[in-house]
């Protein structure tokens, strides 16, 4: 069935209840059956839909893709293959009490452009682990490739006895239909993944929700660092799919007596300081009308400099614009999903972390 309006949501939303209360009769050794199975199959996958994820999107790196895919089958398969997730999970005779697993129902998955299938795999395995079902509302840039995750899941979850309609997908998402899902009363706990507004509709559903909306990540590197190791890894950060993971690093405060030390480390690493003209040129490429410019998201800095209208050296990994406001009237210090740092100066280490505090200035955000 294609799911385009409320009325083909609702009747995918019957068909997931059925399958996830004949589901939350299921054993132990079954429930780790199929997520084992569907751990597999989406791990076969991942290069597949890393390369499905680049080409529909535009944005981020094949490799950097297929590492989260990777990661987010395997490295979470392994992690939760032997927890217990049905019936008496924790028996304690001495006090005597139990802990019982019961599956909550139907959740909701939101699912980012920035991570279309990883996000998409785990929240699918985790669900099955736990004897949940989940219908996805995939980002509209992106529905082809975590359809297709999905699709992967629920083909391997099905061959390892899953019932037929355990995991759904909304065929072409719309913001309507996104609420509805996420308002409807069966669902029982909305997963989301996305910017500030999706998360804090989430938040306002009237159900239990779990939202990870901005990072926008700040790190300090006072006196005592090892400023090669702490640029290194700002650096991998920063490039790694582009920068578009939101845990990644958007501001760095640096201590005055190391400053020019680290500001030498960066530009022998490959970042590249712009120009006070350019930094003007550049921060109204990252924030247009007061939103992130999408075009520059998950982009290699040679397109994002092209865009600008500046010239950077041949080679460049990272663009760095240093400044010192903090806020709204400030683009450098928004989270930038992009190779793109701001640097701020802190006279010590009280003051940096005091800087640290005030970067994330916007609501619904997580730090690091």
């Amino acid at each position: 069935m294609i799911v385009n309006n409320l009325e083909s949501l609702k009747e995918l939303i019957e068909k997931v209840k059925a399958s996830q209360e004949k589901y939350a009769t299921f054993s132990q050794e079954q429930v780790d059956k199929v997520f084992k199975k569907a751990s597999i199959a989406a791990n076969s996958a991942r290069i597949q839909l890393a390369k499905m994820v680049v080409k529909e999107t535009g944005m981020g790196i094949v490799e950097d893709k297929v590492i989260k895919n990777h990661f987010a089958s395997e490295i979470v398969y392994n992690k939760y293959r032997d927890s217990k997730s049905c019936g008496v999970i924790e028996l304690d005779e001495s006090y005597g009490f139990q802990k019982i697993a019961e599956p909550l129902g139907i959740i909701a998955g939101i699912v980012p452009t920035t991570n279309p299938t990883s996000t998409a795999i785990f929240k699918a395995l985790l669900s099955l682990k736990t004897r949940n079902a989940i219908i996805f509302s995939p980002h509209p840039r992106a529905k082809k490739s975590t359809i297709e995750a999905a699709k992967i899941i629920l083909e391997a979850a099905i061959k390892a006895g899953c019932p037929e309609h355990i995991i759904g997908w909304i065929d072409e998402p719309t913001i309507e239909l996104s609420q509805a899902l996420m308002q409807h009363p069966d669902i029982k706990l909305i997963l989301a993944t996305g910017g500030p507004g999706m998360v804090k509709a989430a938040y306002s559903s009237g159900h239990p929700s779990l939202g990870v909306g901005s990072g926008d990540t700040p790190a300090v590197i006072d006196k005592t660092a090892d400023i090669k190791t702490a640029v290194s890894s700002i650096i991998l950060s920063k490039t790694f799919d582009n920068g578009m993971i939101c845990a990644s690093e958007q501001a760095v405060i640096v201590e005055d007596k190391i400053y020019e030390s680290v500001r030498g480390e960066f530009q022998e690493r490959g970042a590249y300081f712009v120009t006070a003209e350019e930094r003007e040129k550049l921060g109204k490429t990252i924030i247009i009308n007061g939103k992130l410019n999408v075009a520059i998201v998950g982009q290699p800095v040679s397109k994002i400099a092209e865009i600008a209208g500046i010239k950077i050296p041949e080679g460049t990994k990272v663009l760095i614009g240093e400044i010192e406001k903090v806020g709204y009237e400030e683009p450098f210090s928004y989270e930038k999903l992009s190779p793109i740092l701001g640097m701020y100066r802190g006279n010590n280490f009280e003051e940096a972390v005091e800087r640290r505090n005030g970067t994330s200035f916007r609501r619904y955000r997580h730090k690091v």
